[in-house]
């Protein structure tokens, strides 16, 4: 199989931006990710994880090139010391460890710092994703059909039929190939529609290539581990922490908060006037969207924050019909963007794996989300879980917005 991940950009741009702030602030940061297959029937053969492996340590050859760094070093909000550090930078192949020893035949594991094991889930991903669909399937069969419907979704955009303003592609790490991807986001950026606008792609890679916008902020590991990866932290403030650190990296550049990490609810005590008003909008992740964006809407209003001023950005397994019915939803009401992933880049006459690959221990501590939708999260440690439970519990029902407790 020719090499999956051809550059060092080919990862979603969070990716770029977590990392600069990682390099400034938490550098001496050490950090566990795990792999996790969440589809009961899938099974990866003894052949398929030779090939991960073997795609791996090609990924781990690569080295940013100098037109690479240039453009990175053109997007606003990247500086010049991170741009520094990229060019020196490599992926470790010993920081993996790869093996059959999981209920689905393929467990991986990355240890070591957080600027290297942040670096790797992406690319991961999408290989593990690409390996799995070119050796469990016909990929042309597959390939055909995920041209077909991609075919269909652009008519219904170029019609009218589907009406949903800004959005962005979002699947590099579900992606059915790089070629797939490549076609969809080319094909999306080529069409003009109606009443929706193709705004850019989370890869890095191919917003270069097609000349688009890198779309991405944050994930739910900046939260986890600058929240959770101090012992002298209280975890139930861990969005305070890590919007705090986000606006001593970027002040009001780049930013669109993600706010179901440990619930939405527990969020909006740390959201008040001055991260409202940095923070350009929100990122709703689990949950029922409609009652997440009113609430957001009437903690906005309750600010005296215009939300019509504010983004309310969805990427929370969408879909075009999905997407169309949440922009009527709010129409009027507040600024609305998608980021969909899957459907766009891995829409085929099979079902889309479902894996990911998520931080596990920060600095040898267990670290956790609690979204807005149970079963999302994947920590190690039941324990660590109920404690992070209690700890939310607590401060919402006694210290609601009292920030003097945060140690």
């Amino acid at each position: 199989m020719e090499p999956i991940i051809n550059s060092l950009l080919e990862t979603d741009a969070y990716k770029f931006s977590m990392g600069q702030a990682i390099y400034h602030q938490y550098s001496g940061y050490k950090t566990t990710w795990t792999f996790k297959c969440r589809n009961k029937d899938v099974h990866f053969t003894q052949e398929m994880v030779d090939e991960i492996i073997r795609q791996i340590r090609m990924y781990c050859d690569l080295r940013f090139t100098k037109e690479e760094l240039e453009y990175l070093d053109q997007i606003k909000w990247i500086k010049g010391s991170y741009c520094d550090f990229l060019r020196l930078w490599a992926p470790h192949f010993e920081d993996f460890s790869i093996s059959t020893d999981s209920d689905c035949g393929l467990s991986i594991e990355t240890r070591g710092t957080w600027l290297n094991t942040s670096m790797y889930e992406i690319p991961v991903l999408a290989i593990v994703n690409e390996v799995y669909f070119r050796m469990a399937y016909d990929y042309d069969k597959l390939f055909d059909s995920f041209k077909k419907r991609l075919e269909e979704k652009i008519q219904k955009l170029e019609s009218g039929e589907i009406n949903i303003g800004s959005f962005s592609e979002f699947g590099l790490r579900r992606r059915l190939s790089g070629e797939a991807q490549a076609l969809a986001v080319k094909s999306l950026s080529e069409h003009k529609y109606p009443d929706s606008v193709f705004v850019g792609t989370s890869n890095v890679y191919l917003a270069k290539k097609f000349g688009l916008v890198p779309v991405g902020t944050m994930a739910h590991e900046w939260i986890m581990c600058v929240g959770q990866g101090n012992h002298k932290h209280n975890p139930s403030y861990s969005n305070w922490y890590a919007l705090d650190a986000w606006v001593r990296e970027y002040g009001v550049l780049n930013g669109i908060a993600l706010t179901d990490c440990i619930t939405t609810d527990c969020f909006l005590q740390d959201f008040q006037l001055t991260f409202a008003t940095l923070f350009s909008g929100v990122r709703h992740d689990s949950g029922d969207p409609c009652e997440w964006g009113d609430k957001m809407i009437d903690h906005y209003n309750l600010l005296e924050i215009d939300p019509k001023s504010k983004t309310l950005l969805f990427s929370d397994s969408l879909n075009f019909e999905k997407a169309d019915r949440i922009k009527k939803y709010f129409q009027g009401r507040a600024k609305v963007a998608f980021g969909i992933g899957t459907y766009i880049a891995n829409d085929t006459d099979v079902p889309a794996l479902n894996i990911v690959m998520k931080t596990t221990l920060c600095n040898g501590m267990d670290v956790a989300k609690i979204s807005d939708t149970r079963g999302k999260g994947m920590c190690k440690n039941p324990a660590y879980v109920h404690y992070l439970q209690r700890c939310i519990d607590w401060r919402m029902e006694n210290h609601t917005g009292d920030n003097s407790l945060r140690v």
